[in-house]
């Protein structure tokens, strides 16, 4: 992507959404381009947080590690978005390990420079504001699904969250998985083991619930899924 690219994938975002077009482009201007290889590190858990990175293209995996040395994985992003910024808004360390999944590149700027960018626009200070408060939502939410959802509510829940924004705008039956979900990863954005994920998906597999197209989970009946997880 050239630099214009680049400032209007960037103002589309809903961490920035709102800001000028032109204060956009001098943000742009004031970071740099980084390409990284597949399995290579962006940064790790624990890091100092020098800098917000923005996805240009390319798939990047957000994970942390427990104190009891459990991974949990967070997300995969595939399209242009903003990450780690959390460490640069609370002056703190990374809370989670950024690695590439791919052929990817990343826009970085510095922390400072992103700050100042907040503080001259009111409206991009606000959107942020709105997509932290989305994401306590939705760790919220998740806790309370570990309360009251069965694993196999969980995993039916979380395979609906892989192939749309919203559970209340739900794709067609025949949906696939945009991005490539291994058990492992799998189980740990459900909360149980990998070994019972596998049978959950085996049983779900037998239901004509949901299939494999290559290495990409097809999600045949939504409305059984649904049922499942309870929405």
């Amino acid at each position: 992507m050239s630099l214009e690219q680049v400032a209007r994938a960037m103002a589309d975002a809903p961490v920035i959404q709102g800001a000028p077009a032109g204060a956009v482009e001098d943000l742009v201007q004031a970071g740099t381009a980084r390409h990284y290889r597949r399995g290579t590190y962006l940064f790790h858990q624990g890091d100092p947080a020098p800098d917000v990175h923005f996805l240009v293209d390319g798939r990047v995996e957000i994970s942390s590690v427990s104190v009891t040395g459990h991974r949990q994985l967070h997300t995969t992003l595939d399209r242009p978005q903003f990450f780690g910024e959390l460490g640069v808004l609370g002056d703190m360390p990374r809370t989670a390990t950024a690695v590439a999944l791919e052929e990817t590149t990343a826009w970085a700027v510095e922390g400072e420079a992103f700050l100042r960018f907040l503080g001259r626009h009111a409206d991009a200070a606000r959107s942020l504001l709105r997509a932290l408060a989305r994401q306590v939502q939705a760790h919220e939410a998740f806790v309370e699904d570990l309360l009251f959802l069965d694993l196999k509510g969980r995993v039916a829940k979380r395979l609906l969250q892989l192939v749309g924004p919203s559970l209340e705008e739900l794709p067609p039956d025949g949906a696939v998985l945009p991005s490539v979900v291994t058990h492992a990863d799998l189980a740990s954005l459900s909360g149980g083991s990998r070994e019972n994920v596998t049978r959950i998906l085996s049983e779900f597999h037998r239901r004509g619930l949901v299939d494999r197209d290559g290495r990409r989970y097809v999600l045949r009946d939504v409305k059984g899924l649904r049922r499942l997880a309870g929405v």
